[in-house]
């Protein structure tokens, strides 16, 4: 990778601030409060008032989650209640749907007010905060204005430029989380129609570590537990989850566990609200009476990466147990499903004591804790998020859980296995429907016999090589499917610039976003409909689906009137680009969008598990992708779940060093702020902080809230600095730090990159830390 960026700083590229201008003085106040309750409803009320929102937004919370007649939340990907509850919400969920359904608008007007030069100096808040998109958008260089286009010009523009490309491979297909089934089917058929498996994604930002661990394990690339699992399991283990801020509606899975007397861990350099007590809004009696109910029995704090050390650590002492305690280990299961074994046993035993407390930064006391609970239960799930996956290492410690569960037989059984947690709507959807940039063989073979398309069999490029090669001139048209892509990518300077070496952007969205304003040498901005949003085809309303974090498939259906008449459902606008780019195509995409049934018909002969996909996806609650390994059916080599025997990393920083990790702020939904507060945390006022040791902070000079300045360093040796950042003493291990993204995405070089997952290491940045000067 390129070294071009040594001592630059964020302030070279990235003057705008993201959130939104603070109302007063930066403040931190330890937060001693229970997680959601009434901190979570006053929040609610005072961001309904601020949006005007009063009306519709009590009108959308009664119909979001609801099952086959309301809209799917596009918020997070946990699963919706089984059992009926009508406020299956969460405040961060209401949040993002108000956010989408603001009465402010962005039309003509706006843009010939406003230059993209003056935008690219606004504030990614302010940017958003101008409201819904409303018509197609072209820019125009003359001017420095996006100007209207038609739809049909705009789609020519797209489909011009993709015919006149000399190889389809010169074009990139990004696809975000919140894009429905449907239109995620129809938006890879066209990019293999055209030749390429260029289809990066968020998951390889985010969960493509745990995607390929298990698929090596277990050979499925998800987990194998539902959410009738977590209301049986005797123990919870939750690895670098925050699940208040990322997944809220957990909090009632922790609740109901803790009442039942379950055993419930967590696992993560900061001790975040969810772990330790809850007021669960929709408990009526509960928020009357103020009752909370804990949310953990035990926090662990291990230093940033040092989770692959403990979970060794707690399957070392399950092995030594098992010399005196013949029901230490599941031997049944380990002879008759597993391989490997023996070899992971002589690793484990191999591993001294001490090297696991250094690497955890754990003592070995905690870590036996840890294995006791998991020893005593009868039935385990291990949860676990981005703290997990955004190392060097992501893969090796997902596929350590696996080992884990396997020496007690905790998989294929109720109360008992992996549980990943998807931090977007339907990301987990889009790598099913075919959003893979290294899709299996199998899967074009069908996708080919069923569409009648010659599909490439050359993998394609992920998220960081598309970045490198829209930055070198090898890919020269991107095509974003939602999201923000330019701020939720690393090395922010990097990807600005390799946005703007292409011949062509094209950005599909319902706001406006910094993507917009960082582009090609042409660029359009598509405004599609929301998820809130009523889908008027020929054929009348149409739903959509989704899947959850758990595999469960499920419809979605707007509720409101458009934004503007002119706004295209995203399977239309696939398709209209798609025509455009492949006049001669014999796929009838026309024909698809009228009603969507017809595609869904298609996704149930091309797509394994799809079977029958329109009778049943309306059956109550939907229905659950059939997981063989939930079935004992390892589609492995050996036909069995392979322990994994990787070494141990070594993650404990050089003298001097820091290991940072990136995070959202609980007022921000990814790339979106919705103020520059972090409740949970403390936090009020700021956003351009960094959460320390007071140890390290004494070492280095530094005062509480004092100025510093951050300097990481990347693998190539090249450099990059954020200056004059709040220091925040905080409860994290010594040689740690965190911070929030995306104003830190710019310390991450490009090149710094897992070679297990080919994720952007954004947890576990190598940093210095010192008091400005």
């Amino acid at each position: 990778m390129s070294t071009d960026q040594d001592e630059t700083t964020a302030q070279d590229e990235r003057e705008p601030r993201v959130g939104p201008t603070p109302e007063g003085e930066p403040e931190f106040r330890p937060y001693h409060h229970p997680a959601a309750g009434w901190g979570a409803a006053k929040s609610v009320t005072s961001f309904l008032v601020r949006e005007g929102a009063l009306v519709d937004g009590p009108r959308a919370i009664m119909r979001m989650n609801h099952e086959n007649t309301g809209f799917d939340c596009p918020g997070c990907a946990w699963p919706d209640d089984t059992k009926g509850l009508h406020l299956d919400i969460c405040e961060n969920g209401i949040k993002h749907v108000t956010w989408e359904m603001t009465r402010k608008r962005v039309g003509r007007e706006f843009f010939a007010a406003h230059s993209v030069t003056e935008l690219a100096g606004w504030s990614d808040y302010d940017l958003e905060n101008e409201g819904r998109l409303t018509e197609p958008m072209v820019y125009d260089p003359e001017s420095d204005h996006y100007v209207p286009i038609s739809w049909k010009d705009a789609f020519e523009l797209v489909g011009r430029t993709l015919r006149g490309l000399d190889d389809p491979n010169r074009a990139a297909f990004y696809t975000s989380g919140r894009l429905g089934n449907e239109a995620t089917f129809l938006y890879q058929l066209m990019a293999r129609e055209l030749g390429t498996n260029n289809l990066p994604d968020c998951s390889n930002m985010c969960h493509e570590a745990s995607g390929r661990a298990l698929q090596a394990s277990l050979g499925t690339g998800k987990g194998t537990v539902d959410l009738q699992d977590w209301e049986t399991a005797d123990a919870l283990f939750i690895f670098g989850v925050n699940a208040a801020s990322n997944a809220p509606r957990m909090l009632t899975a922790l609740a109901e566990a803790h009442h039942r007397g379950a055993q419930i861990v967590h696992v993560n350099p900061l001790v975040e609200a969810a772990a330790t007590r809850t007021i669960v809004p929709h408990d009526f009696t509960d928020m009357a009476l103020f009752k909370t109910t804990r949310t953990s029995t035990l926090n662990l704090q291990p230093r940033i990466g040092g989770d692959m050390a403990l979970v060794r650590g707690m399957a070392k002492a399950i092995l030594e147990q098992s010399a005196t305690d013949p029901k230490a280990l599941d031997r049944e299961f380990i002879e008759r499903h597993t391989s490997g074994f023996e070899e992971y046993r002589a690793l484990c035993e191999a591993t001294p004591w001490e090297e696991l407390e250094r690497q955890s930064g754990l003592s070995r006391a905690d870590i036996l804790k840890a294995a006791r609970v998991y020893g005593e239960a009868d039935r385990s799930i291990v949860s676990w998020c981005l703290g997990i996956t955004q190392h060097e290492h992501g893969v090796d410690t997902v596929r350590e859980i696996v080992n884990l569960l396997l020496l007690r037989g905790n998989l294929g059984r109720e109360g008992a296995g992996p549980s990943p947690v998807r931090g977007h709507s339907n990301v987990q959807g889009n790598r099913t429907c075919g959003i893979d940039h290294r899709p299996s063989a199998d899967f074009l073979d069908r996708l080919a016999e069923v569409c009648a398309i010659e599909p490439p069999r050359a993998h394609g490029k992920d998220t960081v090589a598309s970045i490198k090669a829209m930055h070198d001139g090898e890919i020269t048209v991107f095509v974003g499917m939602g999201g923000n892509f330019a701020l939720a990518a690393p090395d922010t300077p990097y990807t600005y610039a390799a946005l703007r070496a292409c011949e062509l952007t094209v950005q599909v969205s319902t706001k406006l976003n910094r993507s917009h304003v960082v582009h090609g040498r042409q660029a359009l901005i598509l405004p599609c409909l929301g998820r809130t949003e009523k889908d008027h085809q020929r054929k009348g309303v149409q739903s959509t689906s989704v899947e959850d974090s758990m595999s469960m498939v499920h419809l979605s259906v707007g509720m409101k009137k458009p934004a503007s008449p002119h706004l295209l459902s995203e399977p239309a606008v696939v398709a209209g680009m798609a025509r455009a780019a492949l006049p001669d195509s014999a796929t009838p995409w026309e024909w698809y969008i009228e009603d969507y049934d017809r595609i869904r018909d298609t996704m149930a002969r091309a797509l394994d598990g799809f079977e029958d996909f329109n009778r049943r996806v309306r059956l109550p609650l939907g229905f659950r992708i059939k997981q063989p390994a939930r079935e004992l059916v390892f589609l492995t080599p050996s036909g069995r779940a392979e322990f994994s025997s990787a070494e141990l990393p070594d993650v404990v920083p050089a003298p001097g060093t820091l290991a940072l990790g990136t995070m959202r702020s609980h007022d921000q939904w990814n790339t979106t702020i919705y103020s520059d507060n972090d409740r949970y945390r403390g936090i009020k006022n700021c956003r351009t902080l960094v959460f320390m040791n007071r140890a390290d902070m004494r070492e280095r000079g530094i005062a509480d809230m004092g100025h510093v300045d951050i300097t990481s360093t990347a693998k190539d040796g090249s450099r990059r600095h954020l200056k004059g950042y709040l220091a925040v003493p905080y409860d994290i291990p010594r040689g740690c730090a965190a911070g929030y993204m995306p104003e830190m995405n710019v310390l991450c070089a490009l090149g710094d990159y897992s070679t297990q997952s080919d994720q952007p290491i954004m947890k576990h940045v190598k940093v210095t830390i010192e008091a400005a000067s």
